[in-house]
Order: structure tokens, then C-alpha cells, then sequence
């Protein structure tokens, strides 16, 4: 279990038994990491196998039967993964003995671990531990260990060193001294990823929190900068990585590198010696170190002289660390105060991330010397060999053997699904590298004597190939352009097919990589295909898109089990010789049995059905819907598919109709028999009449949306009621049939849809007898992209105008259309439609958003083209160059080209045989603005059909009202450039915005499988299922639950970790536990920033959430910080015409007004009631609520004629939507008189000063400093959290009220969309609906649907 416990909420049942051992390890012993943080630290453990054995035994006795998979028991299956732990001594050389807390499931290995973690022992690597003089077994677990149990002394025994070992310690301690230096994180290596929480915290939230409690109201000092105030129109890009004070490092040694004299001699070697280190301590001293088996000496060498012998002082120390102590003063000092920052900082700032995070600025960092990186990058480390025996590592070994885990039970499946998850990050992770090399030219071919476009590569056991036409395969399809998209679709068929996860069915690895201009397609190999012909592997599909086609019974067999869920059907097609073979995929899907035996499958580009949209073909007609939006259009590709999840809301949508069918006729049918209607009605068929009815109400409405998923429980129902009725009633059976062919079922006895992926495939003919068939399949294509564009794309506009979907940047909305199974090409159309929208006001974010996405997409598109003409010296030159033409308002940039540098002495001849990415032409240096944007243009037109009315950037700004600074942003991290952190100046007419030097790095954009965690992933549900019925406490424990199961899978860092952990927090605040609230959101912001980065939308939105626990902990400085961070992000990220803007400055506002800062807090509440204004129209009931914080801010200040203006307005609104007797307007009447009586006594003093003159008898005004807890309240209120007081029975009825409205929801939750229960965008308090724990799932925007 890769987690640190004491990271745990405490109510986790799994670390209950270790609760005590958080403090005494966590807090108490500075620094000690509990035992299960280790492996975070170094890498993963063998196989830390321990949860299995606690397990093994248990879904027996919870009424599991071993042979059923969990899910659908997981109500009740609630998983106790432990043994009581214990504390053993343990005694380490010349420091006191401490005590250590362990379970039994631990291994021997990671007391090792935490050991190599802990301040007063890091600095070892190369022991052992012994109980009683007996040595423990590294791989063995603590509870095979005979007589170890509470109070055991473990003594720590120092070994003595291989060449190995003291190449490990080195690493240990270079990575000991570079602990807090971000330039990994900078770099993007080894997985470490950027977090600047800790800069606007102050250090952890949970101790501050006990010294600020008595200071709740000192003076803090609130002034926000000047640039994130309402109204500001500068947008710098500096704040964006605040200079974190830890990071001005500590300097312990100037250099510590390998030493020249390596190897040593062989006279040497027989002496001990393993290696020699060259060091310069702070003191400028040059010494030189021998390793031994010993341990570390100073020895007599120079740089020029080698002299092996011994130096005064002669001390041996098996520790590097000690010899440094001895011979620097500074490194003592330093390297202390080092390792006492480095256990203070939170884990989550340090393990390292499951995928890499790529920054795209970075501040201008000096390059340090570093022998660790210097010796990775020359020895190639092809797959980590330090850690694994045998070298190289067999990926495609690895990944299927993975899959073969048994998944009978629980443990056996998380086990399988941990395994699989670590095999695909470390492919992800090694494919990237070898795709980088293959660019970089350091690969080489395995066919170098062909030209460059057609080489492929094999590195590490992974094979590369390029995302161009060879060999004229893609010629029908559209030749580089179809090379190019392939990859992609087939990533998601391998997608697909796992996530089907049929056991005897094989997929390759599959990493996309673009990088450079390039696309690599990087797979694992199949065992034995590169000896043989493509033409004898192939077993089933065809080699050359239908002509020749084979199939194979065992494949059909297989296949034919994914059919059901991808809709696929099985079909018969021609060859070449007229024969009719059978298949249960597209032809193009390849079916290949390895050396090894296994069935795989490849080429998965087709595993959808086509796009007609998208795929004009001569004589045939599209539906009117599509006509009308100007399809079919020709695109430059025919790999045009529907998304899966439009198939599956296609299909989902068909269900409802046909339900609705059936249901129909069997009432006409029931009605005709009209001697007994009177007693049928009130007899058994309601089940058959209220049924349909009742789904389909609410259903009515959201079929138009794309997850019109409700119903559905019922409608199954129906559907066996039917079902199990008809077997007697001829004239049933004759509905069913009639409603299977109105909805275009293959059957004619239930419902099944399933589409043949091959129709309308160039090349692939089908026989005579399936004419009928065929006809049938064409329409229902032709009907799917219609439901595409009348259903799926008005939809997403619908939500988005009612603000259900919240898009923040190019990124979420691209989500938001992906989730709804619309592909990017048709943003063109949802930006009609948004321009075309009566609420077109209401959706001026979403058009934004779109426009600033169309213009960087296209701009995308030119630049890879751009990029592959760049040789690797101009690389720098060129992308400044092209963002000055994209971004900067200087009329006529240069490109300077890279020859200016050095004069070469010759020029060499062109090789034949360049690198992929080694062009040397210098056609890139020509481009103008001018033409960069009239391409831009003229892309947007022929991609996305959509006119684009702008010829330079300063125009688009102005028309659409974009920033650059967005622009800029969407543009790197579509691309993977970074480019300097400094202040651009885009507007100026005299200079560039950008020099070659603003270019630091550019990185690969990587697309992979994502393994899911199926077990938690179902707790995960039923505890938000639980939350939202109104059972907190017990979802909780669910919740909890799967955060274990999570953290099992996944280890401590997930993007599907953090919702849990915002969830969690979310449900500890409701329940009045701010502390626990407080460290669970602490962790899912830390966690946010470093999985998904830290501008990213939900970030922000993990930063207001901890804002708002923070005030009420009374952290109300902390509280500030982390909203002005949270606003900075948002203005940077879309600007400052967003609806959840006016969430954030409500809120600031808030806050502002707390802290008896009233002007300021006018600023932003003002702001806020006009976004809210402009977004839900003014007669909304946030603008109502708005209205009323306004007022209270002027009732401070004693403006009563504001106040009650504001008052008024919010009043009106109130009494209009909700009539006079609902509470908020009766409360806002009562805030009116009370207004009333404050202005009439103000006015009554003011006149008495008047009348008499000073010598006036002035009665105290009472000017009210609003109490933290009302401004508590209003904070609650506006961030949809609502507390309410019940009695018992007010509860029962409550939550047999929610119990109700599940079952309505519930098929909307069968989709799993794993959207957030708890409402975390404000709904008025006023929605009458609004009460209590009713779900505002679909309300937050960037809940990472889990699926995504």
C-alpha cells in the first residue's frame, strides 16, 4: 500500500490500529515518515504484496461469494484491510534508540525505507536490520518473522559496500541534497511536478490553525495586489510561481561529481576500491574520496596526479554524509538545517506523480552541476537497471502478465489492478523517453537505409514508428493526415477493449507521443512478429483495408464478447475472391497470435462506427437535421468516428424510445379491451401504466441533453415485466417487434442495438444476402449523426446557459463536449449555435472560450507542420518566432537564424539519413504576421467551419474580446513549450514580445490508456449515492473506503484521490469537523496542483473550497491569500468575465467585510452582483442574494439610502419568484424595516446636531461589526452548503423525500460520471428545491468526471 498513513483521514478503517502510531510517528519524532510512506519515496517496492494476506479469507463471511465479481455487492462489502499493528526499537549506530510503529503485513524492506526517510538516519543505504543476531531477509513480511513483536529491538548493522551500493548511496545523498530544489519539477523529470499551496499557507495549515486561534481579530493586512482588483486590466505572468523561500537553496558543497580516475586500476580494485569522487566543498577545498567496501576516505589524488593512498585525516566513515560532516563545517550546518526543512514539508509535495506534469514557464534557473544526471544521461538508463535484475524490462511481458491476475475476489482484484496501473505509468514514462530520443536522433533505425519518414525504431523493447504514410497504406483514407489521426483512434480502441477487459483478448501497450512537430506511436512488441511476414501473422482481419480478409473461430469467440458492450456487431464481408468471411470488428482490425500464444488484437483505428457528417458519400442522402447544418462536409481525413460515449447515449436514447413504443401500445391495447379497462386500471398494469409515465416525466426534458440517462432503472423493469408477460400474449410480442423495428434493433424480440463498423468503408464490400442488413446499418448511422447535432450539441448549450456545465478554459470545455460524445471538429457548430442562442449573453463565457480554443487549435496545426521543418539549432529561434507572429503586436519580427552563432569552417553535404527532426531548411524564418493569421483563419474556416473575422491578433483581442496572456497559455500547453516566467510586453509596436531566449524548453504532449480502479470507483458511487439520499455519515465511511481502495491502486497521487479528498472534506465540514475538513481539502489542493497542475480549473476551485474552511478554522489571513490566488489563477485562465467569478468575489467580499475592510469588499461584492447580473439574467435569485450582501456591506458603513436600495431590488426579485410568503422574502421585509428604523435614527441625530449645535444630547449609534459567524453563514449560503437544524421526524420525511428523488436520479448516476454529490456552485438558498442534501452534481464544473 503505497500511502502514508498518517496522510489518512482518521476515520479510515484502515488505519484505525494505527491511529496512535500517525502522532507518534507523523508528529511527534521530527520527521519520522510512518512505514507505509516509504515506498513513495524511493521508487515502488518488489511487490509490496502485504494487503493481500489480511484479505485473503474475507468476502466469504460478508456474503461473497468467492466466484462473483464485487460490484455489485459493494453496498455491503466494507473491507477491513489490517492487522494490529505494533512498536519495535530499533537501534542505529550513534544515535539515541527510538521506537517505530509496524504492522505485520510490512515487509522487512520498508522499515529499510523509512529508515533512509527519517532526519537522523537518512543518510544510510547500505544496511541491514538483525533481531537477536540473526539477520532479517529484506523480502520477507514482519509477521513470518519468528519472535518479533511489541518491544523487539532491531539493531541496524552496517554492510559493506558493492559497486552498486555505493553507487546507490551517492544517488541518495545527491537526491538528499537536491530535496528542496524545484528544477525537476521545472524540468519535467522523474515525475515531480510543481505545488505553491505551502507559499500562501504559510507552511501546514493544521498547527498554524492552534497558534492563530486567539488572533481572531488582529489586524491582517488585506490589500490584495493591485493587478487582481475588480476593473484591472494588467494580467502579469510572475505571480503565477511565486519565488518560494525554501527554494534560495542551501549550499552544502559546490560540486560533488564522479571523478576522472574511474575506474580504478585493477591493483586498486584488489584493495577495495569501487570509485573515486571528485567533491569542492563551500570552502572552496578540492578533495577527492575514495569508496571502499569500508566505507568513504579522503584520498591523495589531484585533478592531474592520481594517488590512491589515504589522506590526513585519516577517517574511514561508512557514511558519505559523515566524511562531508568531518571535512566541511558548512555542509554540517547546512545539511541539518536541509534535512529539518525537508521532513517539514507536506508528502504530497514531494511523491512523485503516477504521469509526468509539464510546467510551461519556468523562472531562469542557474544549471548546477549534478553527477547523477550527468552519468543517467550518458549511460542511457534504458529501464532503471539499478532496480531491476536482468536489465532491460520486457514491456509486453509485463503488461499481459498483468492482466492474467486472477479476479475472483476483493484483494486478488486490487492487487491486478495495482499491478496493471504501475506497468502502464512506467510505460507511459519510458515510451516518452525513447519517443524524445527518436526525434532527437539518438536512435537508431532499424531500417536506416530508407528516407527518413518511413524509419522505425525499437528501443527498450518498445517499437516507434512515425505518424506518416508509408508505403502508400493510407492513400484512400487520406494519406500523412489519416497517418497522423490513426494513432489517436486506435489509442482509443486499446482504450476500449481494456476497459471491456475480456479475459484471452490481448491489447499492445500504447503511448502517442507528439513532440516536436512529430507524432510517435510507441507499442509493445508481440512475441515473434518481428521474424515473421506481416501476411503469415495476420490470422483474422486483412492487411490492405478489405481485399484480402481472413478471419478465425477462436477470435469470433473472443470478440464476440466485446460485441455487446461497444455495440459491435458481427457481420459477414467479401474478399478478393468473393468468399464470405465472418467478422465481429472492422476489417482493419488485425488479429495476431504471438510465439507467446496470446491473442492479440491491433490496428484498433475503426473500432467505432464512421462519422457520417464527416464522410460525404455519393448517393446517399443525410437526414434533414443534417442538411441543414451544411453536412455532409468533406474533411481531410475518412477516419472520421463517432465517439463512444455518443454511441452510448445514442443507444441509451433509443432505449427510451422504444420503451416509450412499447409502452404506448400496450396501453392502446389494454384500452381496446374495454370490458375490463375499469378494473385493469386500478389492477395489475399500473406496473405496465404509471411506470412508463413516471421516468419518462422528468425524462422528457433531459433527453435532449447528452447523459439522458435517467429512467433507465425503471424502464429496465418494464422491459422484464414485458418480457416475462409476453411469453403467453401473442399480440405483446407483436408490440415488441413493432417498437425493435421502429428503433432499428437487430432483434426483433428486445432491445439491441449495435453498429457494423465496416459500412461506408472504402474498399469493403458485403454479400447479396445482407443487402437488408446493410440498408438498415446505413440508417442508423445516418440517424446517430443526426442525434449528434438535433440532440447532443443543443444539449451542451443547453447546460452550458443554465450553467450545469461551467467551462473555465480550452481544456474543460473540450471535456465538457468529449463527455457528451462530441468530437472538437464540430466546435464550429456549437459556436453557431451558441451565436445563434436566445441566451447569448448568458453563454458570452462559452463563446470566449470557444473562439480563443478555434483560433489556438488552428494555430496548433500550422505549428506542427512549422516545427518539422526546423533543424534542432534554430528550434529556439523558431517558436519565439512564431509566437511573435501569433502573439505580438510588433508589425515585422525577424527570425534570427541559428548559423549567427558560430562560423562553421565547411558546410557539410546534406545526409540522406537525418533524424526525423533534423531538417535543414529555413523556411520558417519568412513567416509574417500577417500570413500566420490569415492561415489561422482560412484553418478555422476548412477545419471547424467557422468564419473567423480577424487579421491579427490585436484584432481577435478586440473582436472577441480574448487575452493574449490566454492565448499564450492555451497555445503552450497545446504544443508543450515553456517559455520563460517574465513579463511579456505582447501590445508593443516597437520591440517583439518574445527573444530566442524566452524559449527554454519544449516538451512532448503524451496520450495514453488511463487504468481504472474498478473496486473504489463503485464505493466512490454508492458513498455519493449514500450522501446524496442525506445518509452523511454513512456515505463517509464509504467515501473513506474508497479512498483506501484508491490509495491501494494508485498510490498517493490521482486525480481520482483528489475528488475523494474534496469530497471527504466537504462531508467532515457539513458534519461541523472543520480540523479534519481543513487537512483532507489541504492534501486535494496540494493534490490538484501537482496531478493536474496549478493553473489549472480545478485547482482554482480546490483553492476556494479551502478558503472557505480556512475562515471558518478562523485562519482569516490564510483565508484571503488562498482567494486572491484562486482569483489571480481565474483572471489568467479566462479573465474576468466568468459566472464563477462571481462566486470568488462574493466570496472575497465576504471575507473583506469580516474583517471590517468595507470599501474593498464593495469593490468585489459590486463586481459580483454585475457578473451575476449579466449571466442569470436580473431577476435571478443569486442576483437577489447578491444584492443583499451588498447591502449589508452599506448598513456597515451606515449608508443606509444604498442599503436600502440594494435591499429593495433584492426584495422585489424575491417576491416575484417565490411570492409573498416565502421565508427569504418575509426575511428580506424584515431586513427592510430594520434598515428603515437604523436610517430614520441616524437621520433624528443628524437633525438634533443641527438644532442645538454641539451642546446636542446624542444617543449612541449602533453600527454593527458584522460577527464572524454570520458572515459564516452568507459564506455557506453562497457556496451551497446548507446546515439545517431538523427534528427526527422532519429527518425521516426528508430523507424519505430524497429517497424519492434518487430513484428518479438514479439511472442519471448509472452513467459513471463521477460528479461531485455536494453542491460546490452556489444555488441561491432561496431555490425552494435547494434544500437539504439534494445533489447539484452536474453544477460543478470541473469535478474531474472520472471517465475524462
Amino acid at each position: 500500500m503505497v500511502i502514508k498513513t498518517d496522510e489518512l483521514p482518521a476515520a479510515a478503517p484502515a488505519d484505525s490500529a494505527r491511529e496512535h502510531s500517525s502522532q507518534a510517528g507523523g508528529k511527534g519524532r521530527p520527521g519520522a515518515a510512518d512505514p507505509l510512506s516509504v515506498m513513495l519515496l524511493n521508487g515502488d517496492c518488489p511487490e509490496s504484496l502485504k494487503k493481500e494476506e489480511g484479505v485473503a479469507d474475507l468476502p466469504k463471511e460478508n456474503g461473497l461469494d468467492e466466484g462473483e465479481p464485487g460490484d455489485e455487492t459493494t453496498g455491503q462489502e466494507v473491507i477491513v484491510i489490517q492487522d494490529t499493528g505494533f512498536s519495535v526499537k530499533i537501534l542505529a549506530p550513534g544515535i539515541e534508540p527510538f521506537s517505530l510503529q509496524v504492522s505485520p503485513q510490512e515487509m522487512v524492506q520498508e522499515i529499510h525505507q523509512v529508515l533512509m526517510d527519517r532526519e537522523d538516519t537518512c543518510h544510510r543505504t547500505c544496511f541491514s536490520l538483525h533481531m537477536d543476531g540473526n539477520m532479517l531477509d529484506h523480502f520477507s513480511e514482519l509477521r513470518s518473522v519468528e519472535g518479533l513483536q511489541e518491544g523487539s529491538v532491531l539493531r541496524v548493522v552496517e554492510e559493506p559496500y558493492t559497486v552498486r551500493e555505493a553507487r546507490i548511496h551517492v544517488r541518495h545523498v545527491r537526491d538528499l541534497l537536491k530535496s528542496l530544489d524545484p528544477s525537476d519539477a521545472f524540468n519535467g523529470v522523474d515525475c515531480n511536478s510543481l505545488s505553491f499551496l505551502s507559499v500562501f499557507t504559510d507552511g501546514d495549515l493544521g498547527d498554524s490553525g492552534k497558534r492563530k486561534k486567539g488572533l481572531e481579530m488582529d489586524p491582517i493586512d488585506c490589500t490584495p495586489p493591485e493587478y487582481i482588483l475588480p476593473g484591472s486590466r494588467d494580467r502579469p505572468l510572475c505571480p503565477l510561481q511565486p519565488q518560494n523561500r525554501d527554494w534560495k537553496p542551501l549550499q552544502c558543497l559546490k560540486v560533488l561529481t564522479m571523478s576522472g580516475w574511474n575506474p580504478p586500476p585493477g591493483n586498486r580494485k584488489m584493495h577495495g576500491d569501487l570509485m573515486y569522487l571528485f567533491v569542492i566543498t563551500a570552502e572552496d577545498r578540492q578533495v577527492s574520496i575514495t569508496a571502499s567496501t569500508r566505507g568513504f576516505y579522503l584520498n591523495q589524488s589531484t585533478a592531474y596526479h592520481f594517488n590512491p593512498k589515504p589522506a590526513s585525516p585519516r577517517f574511514l566513515s561508512h557514511s558519505l554524509v559523515e566524511l562531508l560532516n568531518q571535512i566541511s563545517p558548512t555542509f554540517k550546518k547546512n545539511f541539518a538545517v536541509l534535512q529539518k526543512k525537508r521532513v517539514q514539508r507536506h508528502p504530497f509535495e514531494r511523491i512523485a506523480t503516477p504521469f509526468q506534469v509539464y510546467s510551461w514557464t519556468a523562472p531562469q534557473a542557474e544549471h548546477a552541476m549534478d553527477c547523477v544526471r550527468a552519468e543517467d544521461a550518458y549511460t542511457s538508463r534504458l529501464g532503471y537497471e539499478e532496480h531491476i535484475p536482468g536489465q532491460t524490462r520486457d514491456w509486453n511481458e509485463e503488461l499481459q502478465t498483468t492482466r492474467e491476475l486472477p479476479r475472483k475476489n476483493l484483494p486478488e482484484r486490487l492487487l491486478r489492478e495495482r499491478a496493471i496501473f504501475k506497468v502502464h505509468s512506467d510505460f507511459t514514462a519510458a515510451a516518452t523517453r525513447g519517443a524524445m530520443a527518436v526525434i532527437d536522433g539518438n536512435v537508431m533505425a532499424i531500417n536506416p537505409s530508407e528516407e527518413t519518414k518511413m524509419q522505425m525504431f525499437i528501443w527498450n523493447n518498445i517499437f516507434f514508428s512515425l505518424g506518416f504514410d508509408v508505403r502508400d497504406h493510407y492513400k484512400d483514407f487520406g494519406g500523412d493526415v489519416a497517418a497522423y489521426v490513426a494513432p489517436t483512434n486506435d489509442l482509443n480502441g486499446v482504450r476500449t477493449y481494456n476497459a471491456v477487459d475480456v479475459e484471452g483478448l490481448y491489447t499492445l501497450g500504447t503511448v502517442v507521443v507528439d513532440y516536436r512537430g512529430y507524432r510517435v506511436t510507441a507499442q509493445s512488441i508481440i512475441p515473434g512478429i518481428l521474424e515473421r511476414d506481416q501476411e503469415q501473422s495476420v490470422i483474422y482481419g486483412s492487411i490492405d483495408f478489405g481485399k484480402t480478409v481472413v478471419t478465425h473461430p477462436r477470435y469470433l469467440e473472443l470478440l464476440e464478447r466485446t460485441s455487446r458492450p461497444l455495440k459491435i456487431l458481427r457481420h459477414r464481408v467479401l474478399n478478393d475472391r468473393d468468399e464470405e468471411v465472418e467478422l465481429c470488428s472492422s476489417v482493419e482490425c488485425k488479429g495476431i497470435i504471438g510465439n507467446d500464444g496470446r491473442h492479440y488484437i491491433l490496428d484498433l483505428l475503426r473500432t467505432f462506427p464512421p462519422d457520417l457528417n464527416f464522410l460525404p458519400v455519393p448517393g446517399e442522402e443525410l437526414p434533414e437535421e443534417c442538411t441543414r447544418a451544411g453536412f455532409p462536409r468533406t474533411h481531410r481525413h475518412k477516419l472520421c468516428c463517432l465517439r463512444q460515449e455518443l454511441v452510448d447515449a445514442f443507444v441509451e436514447h433509443r432505449y427510451l424510445l422504444f420503451m416509450k413504443l412499447a409502452a404506448l401500445q400496450l396501453m392502446q391495447q389494454k384500452a381496446s379491451k374495454v370490458e375490463t379497462s375499469t378494473s385493469l386500471e386500478n389492477g395489475d398494469p399500473p406496473s405496465l401504466e404509471s411506470k412508463p409515465e413516471d421516468p419518462l416525466g422528468p425524462e422528457a426534458g433531459s433527453e435532449e441533453e447528452g447523459s439522458s440517462a435517467s429512467g433507465l432503472a425503471k424502464v429496465k423493469e418494464l422491459a422484464e415485466t414485458i418480457a416475462s408477460d409476453d411469453s403467453t400474449d401473442p399480440r405483446s410480442r407483436e408490440v415488441i417487434h413493432n417498437a425493435c423495428k421502429a428503433v432499428g434493433s437487430i432483434s426483433s424480440t428486445a432491445f439491441d442495438i449495435r453498429f457494423n463498423p465496416d459500412i461506408f468503408s472504402p474498399g469493403v464490400r458485403f454479400p447479396e444476402s445482407c443487402q437488408d442488413e446493410v440498408r438498415d446499418q446505413k440508417q442508423l448511422l445516418k440517424d446517430a449523426a443526426a442525434f449528434l447535432l438535433s440532440c447532443q450539441i443543443p444539449g451542451l448549450v443547453k447546460d452550458c446557459a443554465e450553467h450545469a456545465v461551467l467551462p473555465v478554459d480550452g481544456a474543460t470545455l473540450a471535456e465538457a463536449m468529449r463527455q457528451r460524445g462530441i468530437n472538437m471538429r464540430y466546435l464550429g457548430k456549437v459556436l453557431d449555435l451558441v451565436l445563434r442562442s436566445p441566451a447569448r449573453d448568458q453563454l458570452d463565457h462559452v463563446h470566449k472560450i470557444g473562439i480563443g480554443e478555434l483560433i489556438t487549435r488552428s494555430a496548433k496545426h500550422i505549428f506542427k507542420t512549422y516545427l518539422q521543418g526546423v533543424e534542432l539549432s534554430g528550434l529556439s529561434a523558431a517558436i519565439s518566432h512564431f509566437l511573435n507572429c501569433f502573439l505580438s503586436s510588433y508589425p515585422n519580427p525577424v527570425a534570427h537564424l541559428p548559423a549567427d552563432e558560430l562560423l562553421s569552417k565547411k558546410r557539410n553535404k546534406r545526409r540522406k539519413n537525418r533524424p526525423p527532426g533534423a531538417a535543414d531548411n529555413t523556411a520558417w524564418a519568412v513567416m509574417t504576421p500577417q500570413e500566420l493569421w490569415k492561415n489561422i483563419c482560412q484553418e478555422a474556416k476548412n477545419y471547424f467551419d467557422f468564419s473567423l473575422e480577424c487579421d491579427s491578433v490585436d484584432q481577435a483581442v478586440e473582436t472577441y474580446g480574448l487575452q493574449k496572456i490566454t492565448l499564450l497559455r492555451e497555445i503552450s500547453l497545446k504544443t508543450g513549450i515553456q517559455i520563460l516566467l517574465k513579463e511579456y510586453s505582447f501590445d508593443s509596436r516597437h520591440k517583439p514580445a518574445f527573444t530566442e531566449e524566452d524559449v527554454l524548453n519544449i516538451f512532448p504532449v503524451v496520450k495514453h490508456v488511463n487504468p481504472k480502479a474498478s473496486d473504489a470507483f463503485h464505493f466512490f458511487q454508492s458513498g455519493q449515492a449514500k450522501v446524496q439520499q442525506g445518509f452523511l455519515k454513512e456515505g463517509c465511511e464509504l467515501i473513506n473506503e474508497a479512498l483506501n481502495l484508491f490509495n491501494n491502486v494508485y498510490g498517493a497521487m490521482h486525480v481520482e484521490i483528489c475528488a475523494c479528498l474534496r469530497l471527504l472534506a466537504r462531508l467532515h465540514y457539513i458534519m461541523g469537523d472543520y480540523a479534519e475538513a481543513l487537512s483532507n481539502q489541504q492534501k486535494a489542493v496540494l493534490m490538484s496542483e501537482r496531478v493536474m497542475g496549478i493553473e489549472h480549473p480545478n485547482t482554482i476551485q480546490e483553492y476556494m473550497h479551502l478558503a472557505l474552511y480556512c475562515f471558518a478554522s478562523s485562519q482569516l489571513s490564510t483565508a484571503l491569500s488562498l482567494l486572491y490566488r484562486a482569483r489571480y489563477l481565474m483572471l489568467l485562465v479566462f479573465g474576468e468575465d466568468h459566472p464563477e467569478m462571481a462566486l470568488l468575489d462574493n466570496n472575497i467580499g465576504l471575507v473583506l467585510h469580516g474583517v471590517m475592510e468595507y470599501d474593498l469588499s464593495l469593490r468585489f461584492l459590486e463586481n459580483a452582483l454585475a457578473i451575476s447580473t449579466k449571466y442569470h439574467g436580473p431577476k435571478a435569485l443569486k442576483v437577489a442574494l447578491s444584492h443583499h450582501l451588498v447591502a449589508r456591506v452599506y448598513e456597515s458603513k451606515a449608508e443606509f439610502r444604498s442599503a436600502l436600495q440594494h435591499e429593495k431590488e433584492g426584495y422585489t426579485i424575491y417576491k416575484t419568484q417565490l411570492g409573498e410568503d416565502h421565508e427569504k422574502t418575509k426575511e428580506s421585509s424584515e431586513y427592510l424595516k430594520c434598515l428603515t428604523q437604523q436610517a430614520v435614527a441616524l437621520q433624528r441625530t443628524m437633525n438634533e446636531i443641527y438644532r442645538n449645535g454641539s451642546s446636542a444630547n446624542i444617543p449612541p449609534l449602533k453600527f454593527t461589526a458584522p460577527s464572524m459567524a454570520s458572515v459564516l453563514e452568507q459564506l455557506n449560503v453562497i457556496n451551497g452548503i446548507l446546515f439545517i437544524p431538523l427534528s427526527q421526524k422532519d429527518l425521516e420525511n426528508l430523507k424519505a423525500e430524497v429517497a424519492r428523488r434518487h430513484q428518479l436520479q438514479e439511472a442519471s448516476k448509472n452513467r459513471d460520471k463521477a460528479e461531485e454529490p455536494m453542491a460546490t456552485e452556489p444555488e441561491p438558498a432561496g431555490a425552494p428545491e435547494d434544500l437539504g442534501f439534494q445533489p447539484q452534481a452536474a453544477k460543478d464544473p470541473s469535478s474531474p468526471s472520472l471517465q475524462g
